[in-house]
């Protein structure tokens, strides 16, 4: 170890650099102790209000809803895929009947397929939400590149070449579990 005191200025053994470099790094030292000290009541109030719990429980939730989202889009992708070879635009309420009754046993396999398990799904076609679509995603004008769109009873369909397309369904689901409940409307595209 070396005295400080008897070093002189040229022939000391620790140049300015290393100096620098030592008083830097105990700067940055005393940062972080200062950072650190000044988050601890944070993480105590975190950790006193249970959010670490809240976090795990509505992460399990979510996956119930997640799971009926997954379902929902597979269904009416399926569902929509062939109503343009068979319906005309004029025979678009026969279309939406028909997608409908496509998703009917979808639907009624997904609200009973955990009730044992303690979770139930409540799924009905959300009329208003299929309308915010068609208005959000549906270009009027006489600029557009497709046809018209309609909203009607959760699904949007939208003439191209004198067909009847479906490009969405909205739908309302409620997911019950034991000791919690999620509500959500999703409005599920048709294109994929």
């Amino acid at each position: 170890m070396r005295d400080r005191g008897s070093e002189s200025g040229g022939s000391s053994g620790e140049s300015e650099c290393e100096r620098a470099a030592g008083e830097r790094g105990q700067l940055v030292l005393a940062a972080a102790a200062v950072v650190a000290v000044a988050l601890a009541p944070v993480v105590m109030a975190y950790l006193q209000l249970g959010y670490h719990a809240d976090v795990t429980a509505s992460e399990q939730f979510d996956a119930p809803g997640r799971n009926a989202e997954r379902l929902l889009s597979r269904a009416v992708h399926d569902a929509a895929t062939g109503v343009p070879a068979e319906y005309a635009w004029d025979e678009r309420e026969e279309a939406v009947a028909a997608v409908r009754n496509d998703l009917r046993p979808r639907l009624d396999s997904l609200r009973s397929s955990r009730v044992e398990s303690g979770t139930v799904y409540q799924i009905e076609y959300n009329r208003t939400a299929a309308q915010a679509w068609r208005r959000t995603n549906c270009p009027a004008g006489p600029n557009r590149q497709f046809g018209y769109c309609e909203a009607r009873r959760g699904v949007v369909v939208q003439e191209r070449a004198g067909e009847t397309h479906v490009l969405a369904v909205a739908f309302d689901v409620r997911v019950t579990t034991d000791d919690s409940e999620l509500e959500l409307t999703t409005v599920v595209s048709a294109l994929g």
